[in-house]
């Protein structure tokens, strides 16, 4: 069994695998290009996944699991995976607690003005003028509330928000009050005080967030993007701002990254920028790895009861 790496991955937690599962062959690198000349040989593959094209589906002839230690997979060539029928499983959950922790941090500073708190303190500044609003009783809806969504959710309630959830299957979600579902998304952003999205990249998130989507919005509403670029029409959302269709958004994710130094976003007060950093966490190659190690123990058994098996035809 020879299991290649193109992800760079600490040496403690090297050690820890190879100590773990003894009968195995690791092969660690630091990209894609150094691992390329041991994926004939690879019977799985630890990836971030976006390193990846239908070129080395093709080199990896024996290729059985792909492991992306990531939650996103937009740049995938399922097609190729699926052509040789090869598995997929990904780290789906591990960025709950540092996103959900993200979330309710920009919620807070929104509704405290941090910022200006913080340059009134730069300038030696009192002023008690300045408007403070409590988060208890506003309502938060989520949309896309999968394990982020619905530990977002549960941060929410311990501030006394009402919680809310959008999914296509109207099924329930802990810590979610209500789940709207297929075409009742405009009753959530009606009501809704902030909009999350958690939404992934797919044909039918693509642009979802446009002009309709936000004249929805309370006036006073606050959006929220912390799931992809590709779900917002980014001019559609600088045109709602400047028309006051809604109050502020907060943005971690954007259709071209880094975002441009030119673009509008970063000299927009009603919009706070973020340089795509919400899942970041020291945790996050542990939690990743030990799905990994719980799925490697289930293939060298031969299982099926795979931890986050992605569906290849939905990209998901």
């Amino acid at each position: 069994m020879r299991i290649v790496s193109s992800a760079k991955i600490k040496k403690a937690l090297r050690e820890d695998l190879e100590e773990s599962f003894q009968h195995a062959e690791f092969r660690f690198f630091g990209d894609i290009d150094e691992a390329r000349s041991s994926l004939p040989e690879a019977d799985v593959l630890i990836t971030y996944g976006e390193d990846l094209t239908a070129r080395e589906i093709k080199e990896a002839k024996n290729l059985k699991w792909i492991m992306v230690i990531s939650a996103g997979m937009d740049l995938m060539p399922f097609e190729a995976i699926q052509d040789k029928g090869i598995m997929v499983t990904n780290a789906r959950g591990i960025h709950k607690k540092p996103m959900a922790e993200y979330t309710m941090a920009m919620i807070l500073q929104y509704a405290r003005q941090a910022s200006i708190v913080r340059e009134n303190e730069e300038r030696r500044r009192w002023d008690r003028k300045v408007t403070m609003t409590e988060i208890n009783q506003q309502s938060i809806g989520i949309l896309g509330p999968g394990a982020i969504g619905g530990e977002i959710a549960r941060l929410a309630k311990a501030f006394g928000m009402k919680t809310m959830g959008y999914n296509r299957s109207g099924r329930p979600v802990e810590h979610v009050d209500h789940i709207y579902s297929d075409h009742q998304l405009d009753q959530l952003l009606r009501v809704s005080d902030y909009v999350v999205s958690v939404l992934p990249a797919t044909e039918e998130t693509h642009n979802m967030a446009d002009r309709s989507f936000f004249q929805k919005m309370k006036e006073t509403g606050v959006f929220i993007n912390i799931g992809r670029g590709s779900t917002v029409k980014e001019e559609e959302l600088i045109h709602a701002l400047d028309n006051g269709e809604l109050a502020h958004a907060i943005l971690d994710v954007f259709k071209e990254e880094p975002l441009p130094e030119d673009h509008p976003f970063w000299e927009m007060e009603k919009v706070t920028v973020t340089p795509h950093l919400s899942g970041i966490s020291p945790q996050y190659h542990p939690r990743a790895l030990e799905i990994f190690k719980r799925n490697l123990e289930v293939f060298l058994a031969g299982g099926e009861e795979y931890i986050n098996s992605v569906d290849k035809s939905k990209g998901y």
